[in-house]
């Protein structure tokens, strides 16, 4: 699939500087949370789960819109299937374990989307995979797969569509967004860019990475989750 209107840390930062106003609410948490490190699979070995990522079918980021409908969801422990090219090179070569990813439908139902977070081994890894995947998406030489989740959302997988990424601790969140009537998006198409910056910023990254990077006093969570055979 050819992927238009590359959206990698500086373009994705001009999103970010746009919308600052929709991630404020993103700040407010309790006062007694603490940091938790995320810098590793080595401090933080719990895996990701599709319970943590996707919670429920309607995936709600300004109350006073439609939610985005999540149709399909999928945890797997072979990252190259959520990539390829030279993408799933990077991923294979940066310890990737798994991923959790969904496909999505927009608000406004006019685009579809497939996100998720792949789970690297540190934080370098993950920002030598960030920093890569630009170039490869720009000389068409690697990409991010869609997931079909049913009739009608072939688009996320055979049509041209945009990408965003981003990368926090030891994981790289991700997005790739096609319009659901296979008509190719625009490189300057606002509500695309808007779909990227949702997705990635407020909900992967400021929601789910946030909760996990962040533990109440008393509080166990992922980081401290027991493993099989531990």
């Amino acid at each position: 699939m050819v992927l238009l209107g590359v959206c990698g840390l500086t373009s994705y930062f001009l999103v970010a500087d746009e919308r600052k106003g929709r991630d404020a609410r993103a700040a407010g948490g309790p006062a007694a949370a603490q940091p938790r490190d995320i810098t590793s699979q080595a401090v933080d070995p719990a895996p990701l789960t599709v319970e943590e990522v996707f919670p429920t079918a309607d995936l709600v980021i300004n109350p006073k819109e439609p939610p985005y409908q999540v149709l399909k969801t999928e945890v797997a422990p072979d990252c190259a299937g959520a990539a390829g090219g030279g993408i799933a090179e990077l991923l294979g070569g940066a310890g990737c374990t798994q991923v959790v990813r969904a496909t999505l439908r927009s608000p406004s139902g006019e685009y579809l989307l497939t996100a998720g977070i792949f789970n690297l081994v540190d934080e370098a890894a993950a920002g030598r995979v960030h920093k890569g995947i630009k170039p490869l998406v720009a000389e068409e030489s690697g990409r991010f797969q869609g997931m079909v989740a049913g009739a009608g959302t072939e688009p996320v997988v055979h049509s041209s569509g945009q990408v965003g990424w981003h990368f926090r601790g030891h994981f790289l969140a991700y997005a790739v967004i096609a319009k659901a009537t296979g008509d190719e998006i625009d490189p300057g198409d606002q509500h695309a860019r808007q779909i990227l910056y949702d997705v990635i910023e407020l909900h992967l990254r400021g929601t789910v990475l946030e909760r996990r990077a962040t533990v109440a006093d008393g509080e166990a969570g992922p980081a401290a989750a027991t493993q099989p055979g531990s």
